[in-house]
């Protein structure tokens, strides 16, 4: 059996028995998705310490509310309790997330790039110079369309996990996701660098 029909069957043992009250269950379930929240969490915010204040909500949350789950993507509902928290963290900070690119590589627990980027040992220097760049151009985005960009193009949800998860019409995925793009693009050439990863992944 493959690691993701692995990861699949445990998922669904461990959430049909946490949806029954085993909080060890619920822990499973932790560990399999506290990355993703973090790195969804820490794009979104730009900030460490409101990822990890936004990673312990998400997860409470979503403890509190596992009998709600109806079946579906249980990793589009967690992502989209994670989306609301750092629309929540976001109001109450009522300023512009900034952060530096060296935390957000550092802090995330793995390689800060988009999805299904297969990039050889012998361009690792030019792949961080990439996304160091993205990175830098995704903080300058709106809240609604930098959340599009990291639930599609890093977590590698579907358009339709991604309106799931943030709770909007399939249409306004794409249309966010676009504009989003564009902007990305726009960033790339007015800083004389627009990468072929990038092109590829039409951004």
């Amino acid at each position: 059996m493959s690691s993701i029909a692995d990861r699949g069957v445990a998922e669904s043992r461990a959430l049909e028995a946490a949806q029954h009250g085993d909080t060890a269950a619920f822990n499973e379930l932790v560990l399999l998705y506290q990355t993703s929240v973090y790195n969804v969490a820490l794009r979104t915010l730009g900030h460490a310490e409101d990822a990890a204040d936004a990673t312990q909500e998400t997860f409470l949350a979503a403890y509190r509310a596992i009998d709600e789950f109806r079946g579906g993507s249980f990793k589009a509902w967690l992502l989209r309790i994670a989306v609301n928290t750092c629309y929540d963290i976001l109001r109450r900070k009522q300023r512009r997330p900034s952060t530096s690119l060296d935390v957000i590589v550092e802090e995330s627990g793995e390689q800060a790039g988009f999805a299904d980027r297969r990039v050889g040992p012998e361009r690792a220097a030019l792949a961080a110079e990439t996304v160091s760049v993205v990175e830098q151009g995704l903080m300058t985005l709106p809240a609604d369309q930098r959340i599009i960009v990291v639930l599609c193009d890093v977590q590698g949800l579907s358009y339709e996990e991604a309106a799931d998860a943030e709770g909007v019409a399939l249409g306004t995925v794409k249309s966010r996701l676009s504009r989003a793009r564009a902007r990305l693009r726009q960033y790339l050439i007015e800083r004389g660098e627009l990468p072929a990863e990038l092109e590829r992944h039409e951004l």
